[in-house]
């Protein structure tokens, strides 16, 4: 009996001493990679700006809250060319994907038309939702205006070519598209009162 009591704490201590060392490790690791993951991260951000706008000399940067959602914010970008603002770039979101949320960073000119997306984040399905990235798709939007054009796929009745075997992706897509665009209405709206 005292040889299975001794047995039992040997390896309870064993299997606390791997814990612990497996935690200060995981620790390490995550304090290591934390800057470099954070510094991509906003070189990837500051590169779907630069994608998506007309060319600028200076950013005003804030964060806004979603036209839909007024808990969750998207970061606007108010691009100017001297002291004229040529347009906005809004970092949207949809969760309604067919593999969980996108997020898109949409370029608007100040009269409201897209002037281009680029695709941020996403889980669809590679060669099918993941060709929301493709020229093929998103070269559509370029110039759209949402005031005379609706932002929906033809099968709902709106102006949009889905991708061909991804309506979900597709209509998600656009749901991203109209958050910033109403967003971006919103926020209009509230300057002018």
């Amino acid at each position: 009996m005292a040889k299975d009591n001794s047995n039992i704490i040997n390896m309870s201590v064993t299997l606390f001493l791997i814990t612990a060392i497996s935690a200060v490790v995981l620790a390490s690791v995550f304090s290591l990679t934390k800057e470099p993951i954070a510094q991509a991260k906003a070189q990837k951000l500051e590169t779907a700006v630069k994608n998506v706008m007309p060319e600028f000399d200076r950013l005003e940067q804030k964060e806004v809250p979603a036209f839909d959602m007024p808990d969750k914010k998207l970061l606007l970008n108010i691009a100017y060319k001297g002291d004229e603002i040529v347009g906005y770039a809004i970092n949207s979101y949809t969760n309604k994907g067919f593999a969980g949320d996108i997020n898109v960073m949409v370029g608007l000119l100040v009269d409201g038309t897209i002037n281009d997306t680029y695709v941020l984040e996403h889980k669809e399905t590679p060669g099918l939702g993941s060709k929301m990235s493709d020229d093929k798709f998103k070269n559509q939007f370029k110039g759209l205006n949402p005031a005379t054009k609706k932002l929906f796929v033809k099968k709902d009745g709106g102006d949009v070519d889905a991708i061909t075997a991804a309506t979900i992706s597709s209509r998600a897509f656009c749901d991203a598209l109209i958050r910033a665009v109403e967003t971006l209405k919103t926020m209009e709206g509230k300057n002018n009162e």
